[in-house]
């Protein structure tokens, strides 16, 4: 998850963005995302001890946060997790804590949850790891249920842990994360267009209660593509990555997505539908050489809506949110360079 060390003067952590939903598993399924080409997507949080507390906000995306009057989710992280290590009679801070916001705001790619995570890890390296993952996932949730109106893990864990994660009920009764299996010559094909659509719209758009007959056909195809990737089964894996819950009634709210999401299926993807709660579009397919059609094809659907768009073509991320050494700006990826 993240490197172990003992305590030391400042530090920098990585967590990267997310794919929230997985298309079968709406508010319980979640990707962690690493372009192929090597770059950083996601958000860099540095912390370090201050005399002072004090927080600073920069990156290509830290005016779409400098006007919000409700604290900054680095800090509400921050707030959590002195708590809880006040909890255990640990005193901690104050930190002067820096963001640099690499993730586009309410995009669908796991933004806030990118904030939230990295700014954990970075406390935690810095306070020597005094808490478990256990511990730290529910501090997560608890933070990023602040935005999208109640405790969700199926983007922090992913940004956390890595890899694709399923929420499960835990021994204790709260949630819990189990890492599932994923083919590795699968790859995910990501486009963002240039248009917000915040997670508080996109779940008003939800019925209060779904019907019987839909919540039967989400968990059948739930249990189909978990045993899909369990078995091997590529006929079924393709026949379950679609969200036969919810994006009926988010579709409407994303210009040009039905167009994106039929050129992505015609180009040959396995499936394609929102990234979490959109506007941004996830298609995956087997071959790298598909991988750049798909593209074009989900950035030519947001084009027919007059939106510019930004495509990645990505594999998991495996490793989660990580403490960086020093790196080359040059090597952070900037969502509109």
């Amino acid at each position: 998850m993240m490197d172990s060390a003992s305590p030391v003067s400042g530090v920098t952590a990585y967590a990267p963005a997310s794919i929230g939903n997985f298309a079968a598993g709406f508010d319980l399924l979640g990707a962690a995302l690493a372009p192929l080409d090597g770059s950083l997507l996601g958000d860099l949080v540095h912390a370090a001890p201050a005399a002072e507390a004090s927080f600073q906000l920069e990156g290509p995306f830290a005016a779409a946060l400098a006007g919000d009057a409700r604290p900054n989710l680095v800090l509400r992280a921050t707030g959590l997790y002195q708590d809880a290590l006040k909890a255990l009679g640990r005193p901690s801070g104050p930190f002067a804590l820096r963001l640099e916001k690499q993730l586009p705001v309410a995009s669908g790619l796991g933004s806030s949850a990118s904030s939230i995570v990295a700014t954990l890890a970075a406390l935690q390296a810095l306070c020597g790891d005094p808490l478990g993952v256990p511990e730290l996932l529910e501090l997560a949730g608890r933070a990023e249920g602040s935005t999208s109106g109640g405790i969700h893990l199926d983007n922090v864990a992913p940004s956390l842990l890595g890899g694709l994660q399923l929420t499960v009920p835990g021994r204790d009764g709260k949630p819990a994360s189990r890492r599932l299996p994923w083919p590795a010559e699968l790859l995910l094909v990501v486009a963002h267009p240039e248009y917000q659509l915040p997670t508080v719209r996109s779940r008003a758009a939800l019925p209060e209660r779904p019907a019987w007959g839909d919540t039967v056909e989400f968990a059948g195809n739930l249990a189909g593509f978990v045993h899909a990737l369990h078995t091997g089964d590529r006929a079924l894996l393709a026949r379950c990555l679609r969200d036969p819950l919810v994006e009926a009634h988010r579709a409407p709210l994303v210009p040009g997505f039905r167009a994106a999401q039929a050129g992505a299926l015609a180009a040959g993807a396995l499936g394609c539908t929102l990234s979490g709660s959109g506007p941004s579009i996830f298609a995956v397919t087997g071959d790298e050489a598909d991988a750049g059609t798909v593209a074009a094809a989900l950035q030519e659907g947001f084009a027919q809506a007059d939106l510019p768009s930004r495509a990645w073509i990505c594999t998991l991320d495996l490793e989660g949110a990580r403490i960086l050494s020093p790196v080359p700006r040059h090597l952070l990826l900037e969502a509109h360079p």
